[in-house]
């Protein structure tokens, strides 16, 4: 079997309640020098029934073992449609852990603060450089908690006007958080149907009415495929009082070539852990600066770092701001990192960066399509999404992930988006070279191979990995997720 996937040495893992000893401990403290005291009862925790009793070494070695099971961007390919999961650059870790920027407290005195907040002010101009927004707030917390907050924003807008709507339109082509976003402020969600995997300026016309407060929108949208008609679209929803909302999760595709503002958007969130690669995964951190036009720029979250003269400073005076949407100012070491990577790429570089996104996403395309199924023809920018209409023999989206594993790739996103069924959605982002991708493409066409000769293989897969295929439908209903004994 080709591939880079090995057997290897793989430690083998207990769980640390199956390490417990009796009477084991993992410190040692010196004897007290002061008096000792006892604790209120109230504040005593009780004792743990089965809680494990562990030495240093034991506790050690058993998560250095379970880091070695890890996959991520700095172990290989890592070809997740929609969620660009591209190299973090070491540059830029360094920059985040410098000790003035790394150890500065949120409530440290703005006027000892300068530097973070000229870096804020910075990373704010830059966005706008790169967006064609008039302002932003760099508060929001991620991708989908931008979201939240463009659209209150918007709603807020509305309410200014004096005439609150009360519907959104979104495409099937959308990203999945966007109906979320739009139900938790209120809103009633209406689905739009798209033509060819994209929207039409007609189909949203047919829809638009004076209940509408919103589209929210997608581009490049989760197939891939570029709203060729969005300057269109935004027109028809702003002739007839209505604002344009854009996931701005697929901006790797357009940096440095289209800004979004320029085709009419009013609101979009940037994604800092995507597209100017911060680290991504692992429940956090994120961060989901948001972008808008000058109308709305009284509505930003409060506060808003702002530049007098000389000096940096937040400005809370901002009576019709939606209010603060975060703790402390954001995710400051995600800003730091995201500035690094700007100033280090320049303008040159980001559109250099979408440039190659595109060819690495079109070069996959065109290695793979015809042995896989591509159900949308309209031209690729950032992704490609297969399905898995031509796999023989039975064998699914799920049989080809599995099998991936084996040949040493972490699966790309299956099953999304919805309107394929199936989905195989691959992104390799600028990162990767001709010679992974080629690897990768080997690995594509050996595993439709293998669903033509030996279907079980994949109905099996993955064989080369510590635990067999899961009862996924099983785990799922049924989750265990406490140590019994």
């Amino acid at each position: 079997m080709k591939g880079i996937g090995t057997s290897g040495l793989i430690l083998n893992e207990k769980l640390l309640f199956e390490h417990s000893a009796a009477g084991r401990k993992g410190y040692s403290l010196a004897q007290l020098d002061v008096p000792e005291s006892t604790p209120p009862q109230e504040l005593v925790r009780d004792e743990i029934p089965g809680f494990p009793e562990l030495s240093e070494v034991d506790v050690v070695r058993h998560f250095t073992r379970l880091s070695t099971w890890n996959y991520g961007v700095d172990s290989g390919f890592y070809p997740l449609g929609s969620c660009t999961m591209k190299y973090n650059p070491k540059v830029n870790e360094t920059a985040a852990r410098l000790p003035g920027l790394a150890q500065l407290h949120p409530a440290t005195p703005q006027s000892l603060a300068q530097g973070a907040l000229e870096l804020m002010h910075g990373l704010q101009g830059a966005l706008a450089e790169i967006s064609g927004f008039a302002a932003l707030t760099l508060q929001p917390a991620a991708g989908s908690h931008g979201e939240l907050t463009g659209m209150l924003m918007i709603r807020a807008w509305h309410e200014a006007q004096g005439r609150p709507r009360t519907k959104v339109l979104i495409p099937d082509t959308a990203h999945g958080t966007n109906p979320a976003s739009a139900a938790m402020c209120g809103y009633e969600v209406v689905p739009i149907a798209g033509t060819g995997g994209v929207l039409s300026a007609a189909r949203v016309a047919a829809l638009m009415d004076e209940d509408v407060a919103a589209l929210m929108v997608t581009n490049p949208n989760t197939l891939g495929l570029f709203e060729a008609e969005i300057r269109e679209i935004c027109a028809v929803v702003h002739a007839r009082g209505g604002l344009v909302y854009c996931d701005g999760a697929n901006l790797n595709a357009l940096m440095g070539i289209a800004r979004p503002a320029d085709m009419g958007i009013d609101v979009m969130h940037f994604n800092l852990h995507k597209t100017f690669a911060t680290p991504h995964g692992g429940g956090g951190p994120g961060s989901g600066p948001v972008g808008v036009t000058a109308a709305l720029e009284p509505f930003l979250p409060k506060p808003v770092v702002v530049r007098d003269a000389d000096n940096y400073r937040l400005d809370d005076d901002r009576p019709q701001s939606i209010g603060r949407m975060r703790s402390c100012y954001g995710n400051f070491g995600i800003m730091l990192r995201a500035y690094a990577y700007i100033r280090e790429m320049g303008g040159a570089g980001l559109k250099r960066a979408s440039e190659l996104a595109v060819l690495n996403a079109n070069y996959i395309r065109a290695r793979l399509e015809g042995t896989f199924d591509l159900p949308y023809q309209g031209r690729s920018l950032h992704e490609v999404v297969f399905s898995d209409k031509n796999l023989a023999n039975d064998c699914h989206t799920l049989d080809l992930a599995k099998r991936l594993i084996d040949y040493g790739y972490h699966p790309p996103t299956i099953y999304f988006p919805l309107v394929v069924h199936g989905a195989i959605m691959i992104e390799p982002t600028e990162t990767e070279s001709k010679e992974v991708i080629d690897a990768f493409c080997d690995a594509m066409l050996a595993i439709a191979a293998e669903a033509q000769d030996n279907p079980a293989l994949l109905h099996a897969a993955p064989v080369r990995t510590k635990v067999q295929r899961l009862d996924e439908t099983g785990a799922a209903r049924k989750p265990k997720l406490k140590w019994t004994g």
